[in-house]
């Protein structure tokens, strides 16, 4: 199912201009909003999705409005992306895992958390030397495990924009490697 964009989504677009140029990696691209939005500031977007319908979709619906600057690919995070971004973009499922009902466009893993720290784990080899990476963090996440796996990644962070809802809040993080 294709993560239809909602307010994680939108918040999240807000921050692009500010930080795209070069090579863009949208990781999860859904609907793909946050790579078109990429794409009006730099040379390249990368649209990855491991939804196979997402991806047909995305395509289908930019190719038809044009926009050549972006390239999709079907991969499980980094599984099938190569080389090295100046920004990452990722919007990941966020909720706890439901017993009854798998949905990757929802599932975070078990607690809800886990597929982010796996991306993080990874993202860090896919970056330029002053590449930036921005996250959404729902409270619904548990921020502090992120915070966590940042800190022992040697990931630096801060959060750049949020955004209170009734039943959670929403934060966008800019990440980057620490200077060695």
């Amino acid at each position: 199912m294709t993560y239809l964009p909602r307010e994680d989504s939108f918040l999240l677009q807000k921050c692009i201009k500010d930080y795209a140029h070069g090579r863009i990696l949208d990781m999860g691209t859904g609907s793909g909003i946050l790579a078109v939005e990429a794409a009006r500031f730099s040379d390249e977007v990368i649209a990855a999705d491991i939804d196979s319908g997402a991806i047909k979709s995305c395509q289908e619906k930019i190719q038809k409005n044009g926009s050549p600057k972006i390239k999709f690919i079907v991969s499980d995070l980094f599984a099938k992306v190569y080389g090295k971004f100046d920004l990452i973009i990722f919007n990941p499922p966020y909720l706890p895992n439901h017993p009854d009902t798998k949905d990757i466009a929802l599932d975070g893993g078990e607690k809800g958390y886990e597929l982010a720290q796996r991306f993080l784990g990874q993202a860090v080899h896919y970056l330029t030397k002053d590449g930036k990476i921005l996250l959404l963090i729902s409270t619904l996440t548990n921020r502090k495990k992120i915070e966590a796996t940042l800190i022992e990644k040697k990931y630096k962070f801060k959060i750049i924009k949020e955004q209170k809802m009734d039943f959670e809040s929403l934060f966008v993080y800019l990440i980057e490697k620490e200077a060695l």
